[in-house]
């Protein structure tokens, strides 16, 4: 038999479950913006430097984030990995050498990396000065906190 306090239990907890629901979904989402180079801090790290532009939600996706790091020649951002997301990265300076589909690739100023889903990739300075480029990463719906595969 339910009680007038499983009642009010109830109501209690799905009122706390819509307000948390409601928070949740008002988080917000970025709309166009500009982001001016100088107007970015570069942080150092022990590979070179690393700009961070933005993380954030946005219409369509769950995190749209851009980043730029610099490494100093000789460096690597970090050893071949894979993630379930994909990213976009334009080289802006320097001569890189990229691992994809298992090979290994040198590119300068002006190429484009696609990283599919769950491929693994790498990157690291080939050249005599800094190399400086853009990541571009997207977390399609459904994907955010997916394990690697």
């Amino acid at each position: 038999m339910i009680t007038r306090r499983d009642l009010v239990v109830a109501s209690v907890a799905i009122v706390l479950t819509l307000s948390v629901v409601a928070v949740h979904s008002q988080t917000s989402v970025m709309g166009s913006s500009v982001f001016e180079w100088t107007s970015i801090a570069a942080k150092p790290t022990d590979v070179g430097e690393v700009r961070q532009f933005f993380r954030s939600p946005t219409a369509t996706l769950d995190e749209l984030e851009c980043h730029v790091t610099t490494l100093k020649p000789g460096m690597q951002s970090h050893p071949p990995h894979k993630h379930a997301n994909e990213e976009l990265v334009i080289i802006r300076e320097g001569t890189v050498e990229v691992l994809s589909n298992g090979e290994w690739k040198r590119v300068g100023p002006g190429s484009v990396i696609f990283n599919a889903s769950n491929q693994l990739h790498a990157l690291r300075n080939v050249g005599t000065g800094p190399a400086t480029y853009h990541v571009i990463n997207w977390t399609s719906p459904g994907l955010k906190n997916k394990a690697t595969q």
